[in-house]
């Protein structure tokens, strides 16, 4: 019998998640509070459901992709959460970027009811997800690891198994942390490359050729390079607004991380404030 899969939290990430649910030809059941988003997944094949908690009812595993650790409590833990639905041997996988006690204390509870969890956290952005090629990095029980596969199947490029319950979590921190800083490193040097009048097709070979300038970097400086008119839209200027807000929220998890360690990270520190340059947001002085 083919695994029944949920998913809770249909955003930019979550939407496509789910959708490559539905294309694979699983059953599929999804719920978020935007109606919008449920109806396209609906219209995709999915089946609506009125709650989280209806969601776990009716799945075997359930993928939980919503913004920040007090959501991922809620939609685990409330009245009409997916524990109050799951029936002994679901599992559950947190696809959200949060702190690692967050996913190790819901574990704790729903194994104390017979229900599986993972941290699941993924790495691809939306169009990775639509076009199936996330890196899944996966904390948790082997056999709920395994339980979860064929689902995270669907949307992967890569399943990495990462150790215990909190590692996926952990990792997803570790990597957003180079990937922020990537971007920083990006903007500011070809922001002085281009004020020392060097030719950008030249720094972008050099940094290309020697490795510098990765595959993800480059795209994010492909923002600075359109029109001022379209950057200045509305429209453009909400996305970044979205990217920014993200970023600014995952950083500050990561640097809540590291000093459950009893770490410093000034660059990163550094880098959550200043992301709002980093992505242009509003800057009508941009070069």
């Amino acid at each position: 019998m083919s695994t029944r899969a949920g998913f809770v939290g249909l955003g930019s990430i979550g939407r496509p998640m789910a959708r490559r649910l539905c294309e694979a030809g699983l059953t599929t059941t999804v719920y978020d509070l935007a109606p919008d988003a449920v109806a396209e997944l609906v219209a995709a094949g999915a089946r609506a459901a009125a709650s989280a908690r209806a969601v776990a009812a009716a799945s075997d595993v359930v993928g939980v992709c919503v913004r920040d650790d007090v959501d991922v409590q809620a939609v685990v833990l409330g009245d009409d959460g997916l524990l109050a639905g799951a029936a002994p041997g679901c599992v559950i996988a947190i696809h959200s970027t949060v702190l690692p006690h967050t996913v190790r204390a819901l574990g704790a509870t729903a194994r104390a009811r017979g229900i599986g969890l993972v941290d699941a956290c993924v790495t691809g952005g939306p169009t990775g997800a639509a076009q199936g090629r996330l890196t899944y990095m996966v904390g948790g029980a082997p056999a709920d690891v395994e339980r979860c596969r064929p689902v995270f199947a669907t949307a992967a490029r890569a399943i990495v198994p990462t150790g215990a319950l909190g590692s996926g979590a952990a990792t997803k921190l570790c990597n957003n942390l180079m990937t922020y800083l990537g971007f920083l490193a990006a903007f500011e040097a070809t922001t002085l490359a281009r004020a020392a009048g060097l030719s950008t097709a030249a720094f972008e070979e050099v940094t290309r050729s020697n490795g510098n300038l990765t595959d993800q970097m480059q795209a994010f400086l492909m923002l600075h390079r359109l029109p001022d008119e379209q950057r200045r839209e509305p429209d453009f200027q909400r996305m970044l607004r979205a990217y920014t807000t993200l970023a600014e929220k995952d950083l500050a998890v990561t640097l809540a991380f590291a000093r459950e360690h009893g770490l410093a990270l000034p660059g990163t520190g550094l880098c959550q404030q200043v992301m709002a340059r980093v992505y242009g947001l509003d800057d009508p002085n941009r070069r």
